[in-house]
């Protein structure tokens, strides 16, 4: 399931979950519409989408230099990161790590 950030203010609340993937992206970006597609396809695994235009502070505190950047986490705590485009398979063995 995708879901896409509309206020900042409700990152914290949506991250406190068992497992999220948070994709940091932008409309303009290549990569990041691709990402989206692989990311689509994922079943078991919630997606919270953070434009990074939108939401450049949020972008600053987690440190995305480079989109498309995933972010995984559990609980709300931080688990692992993931720079730049992946396929579905790749992508299903590094969230399952």
């Amino acid at each position: 399931m995708i879901k896409y950030l509309e206020d900042e203010n409700d990152f914290a609340k949506e991250i406190n979950v068992d497992k999220i993937l948070v994709d940091f992206y932008a409309d303009w970006c290549g990569p990041c519409k691709m990402m989206g597609q692989v990311l689509e396809k994922l079943e078991d695994t919630l997606v919270l989408k953070v434009n990074v235009d939108k939401f450049p502070n949020l972008a600053k505190e987690y440190q995305v230099m480079s989109i498309p950047t995933l972010i995984l986490f559990k609980k709300g705590e931080f688990v692992a990161k993931n720079i730049g485009m992946m396929a579905l398979d790749e992508l299903k063995t590094w969230l399952n790590k």
